[in-house]
């Protein structure tokens, strides 16, 4: 059977994960401390990095783009009979779609208004990209599951949960980015590509005191005071909203 090596609130793995729901295969999966790696963890993964996905060969495979190309060859694929031409659009899109996971883990983090402005700004780019092609399909260009819905699971999930704790919404502007993550989150594949205590290890660490969504959680420091120096007051926190001045990106909380 397949064996993954994971942290819980990794999104490089929850994409690998999602891989492996989506397709119904079976797995196996080993939680680690990145604070604390095991030696024989070290001792199987190059980059010190999760995922590691252990073969039914016994091969460890590393990064999360080898690996996901590695399960779409080596079982049924998601989507049969695509051109390479199309082949090659997805492993494009499936990158642009992995390349936000760090921005937005960066962004979940910002300790104040303006560091959240300026890292949503970032994330906000990538949606207007993807805002650009999605059309009227359930998924990224489909009516069934792809590489690429998978490769922004985690970005769309993520998204989800700030929202629910929060209010604060990084799809705000982007209505068609905003339905296919309903229909991502309606197939079940986020709650299964995760531990049963991501939702509290995730909140933990992204929305504790440190964090200035963390504070909008709490009823803390959430307020307009925070925000006049890069936003057009309106209200604040989880029933209120903010237009800010940069080009289209929310910083209501």
């Amino acid at each position: 059977m397949l064996k993954v090596i994971s942290f819980k609130i990794c999104p490089f793995v929850q994409r690998i994960t999602g891989i492996l729901e989506a397709k119904n295969i079976p797995y196996d999966i080993e939680y680690i401390s990145l604070s604390e790696k095991p030696q024989w963890f070290v001792d199987i993964s190059p980059n010190g990095q999760v995922p590691v996905l252990v073969t039914e060969n016994g091969v460890a495979l590393f990064e999360s783009d080898a690996i996901a190309e590695y399960l779409e060859e080596a079982y049924p694929a998601l989507q049969p009979g695509l051109s390479a031409e199309q082949k090659a659009l997805n492993r494009a899109w499936s990158y642009l779609g992995s390349k936000q996971y760090l921005v937005q883990c960066a962004a979940q983090r910002s300790q104040d208004a303006p560091t959240l402005i300026k890292r949503a700004g970032k994330l906000a780019s990538a949606f207007a990209k993807v805002e650009k092609v999605l059309g009227e399909h359930l998924f990224f260009k489909s009516d069934s599951l792809s590489m690429v819905d998978l490769a922004w699971l985690p970005v769309l999930h993520r998204a989800h949960l700030i929202q629910e704790n929060t209010g604060y919404d990084f799809l705000t502007f982007y209505p068609k980015t905003k339905a296919w993550q309903k229909s991502l989150l309606a197939t079940g594949l986020a709650e299964k590509s995760v531990a049963e205590d991501f939702d509290e290890k995730f909140t933990g660490f992204y929305l504790s005191g440190e964090t200035f969504l963390g504070r909008c959680e709490q009823g803390g420091d959430c307020n307009a005071s925070n925000l006049e120096e890069c936003c057009i007051e309106g209200d604040c926190c989880k029933t209120k909203a903010v237009t800010c001045r940069n080009s289209g990106s929310s910083c209501g909380c």
